[in-house]
Formats: C-alpha cells, structure tokens, sequence
C-alpha cells in the first residue's frame, strides 16, 4: 500500500500468512459439513482455527461460534442475555454503535452508564444501577474503538456477579493489542472480529462462559453446534485462525507502539491538540486527538494529500465522520467535531507515526494561520 496506513482500528492490513492459507482453503474447496474426503479437510481448517482464536483469548474451543463479523456477534451477546432472563439493559456511554442499537431495539429499558472526563466508566453508578430491581445484562467493551481507553472489566465484573447480572464485553479492539484472558476477565460473552487483527473481514467470534445459554439467532440447519445456521466461511474462518494465531505470537512486539505513539504524540500536543483520553491507560496502538475550531473531515483530506490514512473514529457510517461520541460521552462537545484517530498495526514501523505528526502539525499550523489572517480582516 501506498502511503502510511494508520488506521487499524477501523480495518488491520491483511498479514500475509492469512493471504496464503486463505488461498490455500480456496483451491481446496468442500463444505465442512460433508463426510468425504474434501468436508473432512474443510472440518479440520474450521477446528484448527476455533484453537487458535480459543488460545488467544484463554478460552476453551467448544466456547467459540463463528459469526459473520462482531456486529452480528454483539446481537447475538445480548439476545441470549434477554433469552435468559435478563429484563434491563445497561450500555457504556461510550459503546460502540452495533452494542447500543442492539440494546435499543431490543424492547427492554435501556439504560446508559456513563464514563467520567477520561472516558473511563462509573463504577459506583454501576453499582447503585446493579441495587434497582431486575436482572440486568451489562455492556462493556474492554477498550474504545475510538479512544483506546481500556476499562475495568474485572471490577466491573465483581459488581456484575455480586448482582446475579450477565455482563457481556465486547474485545475486538483490544485483542491482540493487550492481553485479553477470558477468565480473568470473569465475562459471560465476549466478542472478537478477524479483521481487527489482520485477518478477513466478515468473519467473527462470540464466545461464552461455560454454562451460559447461548441462543441462535439465525436459523436453518445446525451448523456451529446448531449455535449459527448457515454453511461455514470457511476460507475465512481459516483466515481467521492464523491472524490469531500471529496476533498472540507478536503481543509483545505490539507495546512498541507506545512509544512510538507517545511521541507522536508529544508532539500534536505541543502543537495545540488535546489528547483525548490521556490521563489513563490505553491500547498501546491508538492516539485520539482533538482541535476545537477545525472540523475531522478537512483534518483527514488535509493529511490523506499528504500521504497519511487515519479516522475520525468509528468508521462504521458508511464513510460520513460524525461528531465523536466517545468525545461527547466525556463531556468535551466542544471538540467532538474535531476529533482523529490514528491508530497501529501489525505493519506499523516508527517512521510512520512521525510521518503522521510532521504531516498533522504542519497542516495545522498552516489552518492556524489562515484562522489568523481571517481574524485580522474581520477586526
């Protein structure tokens, strides 16, 4: 790819080992369902795959149900959760969209926990809203697509248990950047999408507890222990195993970002963005900045001349920026419109990240002049 992609977050390059056994399952062929020969190969890539994303996140293999992507995933989290007697909902402020409009269609009261100014959530309004009356399931995502703040689950967990609740986290952005354990995160389902990893896109993962009831949502034949109807993606599912599988061999070469980003980093700042969520930690990959007065989309056209690929968040609004919710959520209106991400990948070098701040900082010093040289004409 031309130019510095540092837009991970939103979709990770495709690494080449999944590139090749993709290819490979594709010549292949067979449903994986069938009893010869090419069903039975096809079985074992699907199998071989739930280990590989099961070891990544501590999990066992049985616990593992291929999806079509996390959207699809996060749905079928929640409508288990209301399947098994959950009667409220309780959704992060900053959640990512596909959680909150699964609650809000879901026919139950929906209430928001909200995050203080760093975007990290409440946990004493999580309790006092655990004390109400009813059941309720509580979504979490381990860390914000758009911030990268990571939150804490295992606490939240604690309160979660303590209330005989569901407590459902969405990890498809932390995983492979940290740690993601399923059992020390004490969740009762957990998602994961391939493409956040450098796998395909349109695959994904739910994964549950052992014991919790996991409903299906899509019917048809018994496919995914009769969990997910519908013939396996298997060239993607396989895909999806080696992106895993490179994700837990290269999470410590991940952390490298840090200081690639905080450099970055020191720079923007020193130039006159805020950095949104900096005072907590944060998946080592992502840098969520902010200038008040200069919108996201001339900030994204202004670096992509320059050769540089980031987001204004969440890129799940087919190609519109919007203003930032995770911003809003803090109580920083005033910049939600003005909010980039650039976040890391497996692909990633140093030089790309300082690409990235000498483009940023001379684009904005060129707006800041401009700004100025307006102001003098008007006065």
């Amino acid at each position: 790819m031309s130019g510095v992609y540092l837009d991970y977050n939103a979709s990770g390059l495709v690494r080449p080992e999944v590139r090749e056994v993709m290819a490979e399952v594709l010549a292949e062929g067979g449903n994986p369902n069938a009893v010869h020969a090419a069903g039975r190969r096809a079985r074992g890539r699907v199998e071989t795959a739930r280990a590989r994303v099961a070891e990544l996140i501590g999990a066992d293999p049985t616990a593992i149900v291929f999806s079509s992507g996390g959207t699809e995933s996060n749905a079928q989290a929640i409508q288990s959760a209301l399947a098994a007697g959950c009667e409220r909902l309780i959704v992060g402020a900053t959640e990512h969209p596909c959680v909150a409009e699964a609650a809000n269609v879901s026919g139950r009261p929906v209430e928001i926990l909200p995050v203080d100014s760093d975007g990290v959530v409440d946990l004493d309004w999580l309790a006092g809203a655990l004390a109400r009356p009813g059941q309720a399931v509580v979504a979490i995502h381990h860390a914000n697509n758009e911030s990268g703040v990571i939150q804490p689950i295992e606490a939240a967990a604690k309160l979660v248990r303590a209330a005989g609740g569901w407590l459902h986290v969405d990890a498809i952005q932390s995983a492979g950047k940290i740690p993601v354990d399923m059992r020390t995160l004490d969740a009762d389902t957990l998602t994961l999408s391939a493409h956040k990893l450098g796998g395909p896109q349109g695959v994904g993962a739910l994964v549950s507890k052992e014991g919790v009831p996991v409903i299906r949502t899509l019917h048809g034949a018994g496919q995914e222990r009769g969990l997910r109807a519908g013939t396996e993606n298997v060239p993607g599912i396989a895909g999806f195993g080696v992106a895993a599988e490179c994700a837990a061999r290269d999470l410590s070469s991940a952390m490298a970002h840090k200081a690639w980003r905080d450099a970055a980093e020191a720079k923007v700042k020193a130039a006159g963005a805020t950095i949104i969520g900096g005072a907590v930690e944060r998946l080592p990959n992502t840098l969520f900045m902010a200038v008040e007065g200069w919108d996201s989309p001339q900030q994204l056209i202004t670096l992509d001349l320059s050769g540089v690929m980031v987001s204004a968040g969440s890129a799940c609004s087919s190609g519109k920026t919007k203003p930032s919710k995770a911003i809003s959520a803090m109580g920083l209106d005033r910049l939600a419109t003005g909010g980039v991400r650039v976040s890391g990948g497996w692909g990633t070098v140093e030089s790309d990240w300082q690409r990235f701040a000498d483009a940023w900082v001379a684009a904005y010093q060129k707006h800041a002049a401009r700004v100025s040289e307006r102001a003098k004409e008007v006065a």
